[in-house]
């Protein structure tokens, strides 16, 4: 099945619900930054994952954001300005 990679990055009001997406994010993804994530999902996986940060947040307070940078195999390129960041590794991982 085909994966795409996703930049998350997310605004949550109020610290239970943080660590809550926190939790979820870290399951699906690597942090690039403290609420940016670096994500290669496939459609079901990414499905599965905006509906389970969706029962968290309030959605009058809290926001999500998702930029699909393309098929996880070639992404779009990523550039960062200032201290170089290790940017993870493309595909699944073996845990």
């Amino acid at each position: 099945m085909a994966r795409r990679r996703y930049l998350i990055a997310y605004d949550i009001a109020d610290p239970k619900r943080l660590r809550r997406v926190c939790t979820l994010m870290e399951d699906h993804g690597e942090r690039l930054q403290y609420s940016v994530f670096l994500c290669d999902l496939t459609i079901a996986e990414r499905a599965e994952l905006d509906s389970a940060v969706t029962d968290v947040l309030n959605l009058n307070e809290d926001s999500v954001v998702q930029i699909d940078l393309g098929d996880a195999a070639a992404p779009a390129r990523i550039r960062s300005l200032g201290r170089s960041r290790r940017l993870p590794e493309t595909g699944p991982k073996i845990v």
